[in-house]
């Protein structure tokens, strides 16, 4: 393995919930309006789990700026295409109120067998999330990038939040659809491994023995992808807001930039157990910016802000070779300003505070998502 630079080119995949205009609740795709979406947009949308929920992706990027734009128009199409049926996509993670046990399995056969595999997990599974895939197309240089990204995961996951609802209750926590997405098999933090043979042979354990067709059944927070050559970061939060989503995808790729440039000049960072990183993901999933993360370097809290100042003077120099110092400095306007989930919970407590009973606040924060997910396309 030489000390080529990758071409950390990368594509965003979001997940939206759809929701009746009219009740607020899930709203469950008609065939013709999948059927216009993807007229509209080819292989770039996607049914997915449950009939209330939409997937897209973006085509492969260099530039960041341009992938904004294509993610903004991506949003706009569905949103048009849904409103012909007084229907509108919401980006975030968990719906604030509507009721779990209303949902349809997705007609098509992966989806069907994956409910009769999950029993009554895959029923709750009413959550959506964020896929950042970022190039890197030599097996052993993304084994050992995976290896040493892990410690930022929980970095990522405080910057997306939009999950602290869950079927019309403030969980206290920013990030719910972790809570229930940890509950299937094959999640979580990744493990680390020597090398690319281990993580075959690890996966192929299962493949042989016919428990999962193939390594996309495995839904770690962080996974080498089983179809593109990149490494595919999965632990965040849909963010509710365009300009976060690009700057999460930003950071995230300038991490790996970072990494692999002190890989050329002999130095990794260093690993630490997964234990603790594990407390600094609950730490993440629990409080979101608000609170502090452990610098496991000073053994101590740190405010989140801080933190993210720091980062940022990290990847400066990897931003700047990327072209998105502007997206990457974006992040400390979320981690002081806030994200998604905090804006849907100051919502719910202003209208509370003025006089509106549960269901109204309730509402009154879809009615926030939805003006939130198409704005600025």
């Amino acid at each position: 393995m030489g000390n080529r630079e990758p071409s950390f080119t990368f594509g965003i995949e979001e997940e939206y919930h759809l929701v009746d205009l009219v009740s607020r609740g899930f709203a469950a795709a008609p065939a013709d309006l999948m059927k216009e979406c993807e007229e509209a947009l080819g292989k770039q949308v996607a049914p997915e789990f449950f009939r209330s929920q939409i997937e897209i992706g973006t085509s492969v990027h260099k530039d960041f700026r341009a992938a904004r734009k294509e993610l903004a128009g991506l949003r706009r199409t569905i949103a048009e295409i849904t409103g012909n049926y007084a229907i509108a996509p919401i980006a975030a993670s968990t719906h604030p109120f509507a009721d779990r046990s209303t949902l349809e399995t997705t007609p098509k056969a992966r989806y069907q067998a994956l409910a009769q595999d999950f029993a009554g997990i895959g029923r709750r599974l009413a959550i959506c999330g964020m896929h950042v895939h970022v190039a890197i197309d030599d097996d052993e240089l993304r084994i050992d990038l995976m290896n040493q990204v892990r410690y930022f995961l929980p970095h990522l996951l405080m910057l997306s939040t939009s999950s602290p609802f869950w079927q019309g209750e403030d969980t206290g926590l920013k990030s719910y659809r972790l809570a229930v997405f940890h509950e299937l098999p094959r999640t979580g933090l990744p493990q680390r491994f020597e090398s690319y043979g281990e993580y075959e042979r690890t996966v192929d354990v299962l493949v042989r023995n016919k428990v999962i067709e193939d390594a996309t059944k495995i839904w770690w927070d962080l996974r080498p992808s089983a179809k593109f050559p990149t490494l595919e970061m999965r632990v965040t939060d849909v963010c509710t807001r365009i300009d976060d989503a690009v700057s999460v995808a930003a950071v995230f790729a300038c991490v790996l930039r970072m990494l692999w440039r002190l890989r050329t000049a002999n130095q990794k960072w260093r690993s630490y157990p997964s234990f603790l990183i594990e407390e600094n993901r609950w730490r993440a999933q629990r409080y979101g910016v608000s609170e502090s993360l452990f610098d496991f370097g000073k053994g101590k809290l740190v405010p989140f802000a801080s933190l993210i100042d720091e980062l940022i003077d990290l990847i400066a120099e990897d931003a700047a070779v990327l072209g998105c110092e502007r997206e990457v400095r974006h992040a400390l306007n979320i981690a002081t300003g806030g994200t998604s989930a905090d804006r849907q919970v100051a919502r719910y407590k202003k209208l509370i505070a003025d006089g509106a009973d549960n269901e109204a606040a309730l509402i009154g924060v879809v009615d926030q998502l939805i003006t939130e997910t198409v704005a600025g396309t």
